[in-house]
């Protein structure tokens, strides 16, 4: 269960990236991941989870983000193959 204060980051970020990156990203970015850090309102973006992550810590080491695949439902999906 994430903390009150993750929720919190999530919830932020979301609504960020709503009202100010979706339209714009959506149309250029589609399937790259954007990682936000909602205090600042920075945003940033990597073509793996990892490259987006990577970048927010160098910038904010000290801070919560919250990472989403654009045009996606989901930043990752986890499952299972039956053969």
């Amino acid at each position: 269960m994430l903390s009150d204060e993750s929720q919190r980051i999530a919830a932020e970020a979301k609504q960020l990236y709503d009202e100010q990156l979706r339209e714009r990203l959506e149309l250029s970015d589609h399937g790259k991941f954007v990682c936000i850090e909602p205090k600042s309102g920075e945003y940033f973006l990597g073509n793996t989870f990892d490259d987006a992550v990577n970048q927010a810590i160098d910038a904010h080491p000290d801070r919560l983000t919250h990472t989403l695949r654009i045009g996606h439902s989901a930043a990752l999906h986890i499952g299972v193959m039956f053969q």
